[in-house]
């Protein structure tokens, strides 16, 4: 049996953990430079503020209503999931972290205590420890647990509880769940079901096997085998390496200066090189890209990227981000207002596995333990006193920060944002 933990409404959950005046308040969280919906509470859903949807276009809904708008605060929610994931560790045997507000649990073993007893425990673990409320399905494989725990949401008859036992329940949720809404279902394969009459999730788990691996390849056979009760896909216990790290971000205005450009790409370098050394990696390949608005007009449009291959794969922040600024020299072009930029780091691969480097005429030597020590240094000191207390000297946001007028406070990463008790 597996289990799927959801944080509800997780970002705007988080808000609430530590402003206990936005409960039951419509709370909606914006992307960056404020833009769009990207988290809302069921307040307001019931509202209509759609999800993505342009807060500038609901403004007069915004204001009748009240709704509490907070931009978001990454830092603090990803400080939230590790609490989160951390307590669900020490819960089940087996975890597999699926995204920041997600994870499955493996809960063979636990029906001699009680399923539903244990969720609950689970539930009112979490709620108490980190003060985020969650829903929980329960069901034989995976695709069906996505399946309990929707109607464990959607649903107020479940509480924030849903298990599928027996077949007979797991097919009457299925015929209540379109096929759209199935875990590993894309919006193409939805267009093309709905016109062969597959509409919902018990169509697709009874038509015909060889139809459905014809046309919906390895992947749709392997749905169509876990809503039938046959556990296709393992917990992920040891998540795969990442293939590539990135950190972009949309500017708050626009930006016509090289040097304010350069500031936003060593930012940008620095946090890709800070996430690498969190991976353990090294990268061999550094990519750098800076756009215009995709709403300029034609002329005014611009795209430029480019890569650079490092002679010698490393998580040196100083020398990612010497490689990123040289990148960029190359590709910034004057007369455009550029609203994007970001790094991209590639060709990862373990640092305890990193050789050296071949050139024509000499071996390169690994990067010196000096380099070592100094990162461990300087992770070291941003850890305890807060991401940016150390720094390259090109590393300022002066000029290219972005839109945030509605931040609340890093309570948990930062000293200056801790909440004071006042007698």
């Amino acid at each position: 049996m597996y289990a799927l933990v959801d944080c509800n409404n997780f970002y705007v959950s988080c808000e609430r953990v530590f402003n206990p005046a936005l409960n039951g308040r419509p709370v909606v969280v914006l992307s960056n430079n404020d833009g769009c919906f990207i988290a809302r509470s069921n307040e307001a859903k019931a509202l209509g503020l759609p999800m993505g949807g342009p807060a500038f276009k609901f403004r007069e809904i915004l204001n009748r209503h009240k709704v509490a708008i907070h931009s978001a605060n990454f830092p603090l929610y990803g400080d939230m999931s590790s609490r989160v994931m951390n307590t669900l560790g020490g819960l089940a045997p087996g975890m597999e972290i699926y995204s920041i507000d997600e994870a499955f649990l493996d809960m063979e073993g636990f029906g001699s205590i009680g399923l539903e007893a244990y969720a609950g425990m689970i539930r009112r673990t979490v709620r108490r420890s980190t003060g985020i409320p969650v829903s929980i399905g329960i069901a034989p494989t995976k695709t069906l647990a996505k399946l309990a725990n929707r109607m464990a949401k959607k649903d107020p008859l479940f509480e924030g509880l849903c298990i599928l036992n027996d077949e007979s329940e797991a097919r009457a949720a299925m015929a209540a769940m379109g096929v759209e809404d199935v875990w590993g279902i894309g919006r193409r394969h939805t267009e093309f079901l709905n016109l062969n009459g597959v509409t919902t999730a018990l169509d697709l788990a009874d038509a015909p096997t060889q139809w459905v691996r014809r046309h919906l390849h390895i992947t749709g056979a392997r749905v169509q085998a876990e809503l039938n009760g046959l556990s296709c896909l393992p917990l992920e216990l040891v998540r795969p390496a990442k293939q590539s790290i990135c950190t972009s971000r949309s500017f708050g205005s626009d930006i016509t200066e090289q040097a304010v450009l350069e500031q936003a790409v060593a930012n940008f370098a620095a946090k890709c090189a800070l996430k690498l050394r969190g991976e353990g990696e090294t990268a061999g390949l550094v990519t750098v890209f800076a756009c215009t608005s995709p709403f300029e007009e034609r002329a005014d449009r611009y795209w430029g990227t480019r890569s650079v291959a490092l002679r010698v794969p490393t998580q040196d922040t100083l020398s990612i981000v010497k490689a990123a600024g040289a990148v960029l020299g190359d590709i910034f072009k004057p007369g455009f207002r550029y609203r994007k930029a970001g790094v991209i780091l590639g060709d990862l691969a373990p640092l305890a596995g990193t050789l050296p480097a071949l050139t024509l005429f000499v071996q390169e030597e690994p990067e010196p333990t000096a380099s070592t020590r100094l990162m461990e240094a300087l992770d070291a000191v941003n850890s305890r006193y807060g991401q940016g207390t150390l720094r390259i000297a090109s590393d300022v946001k002066a000029g290219w920060k972005q839109r945030q007028e509605r931040l609340s406070p890093h309570y948990t990463t930062s000293w200056d944002d801790i909440i004071e008790i006042r007698p």
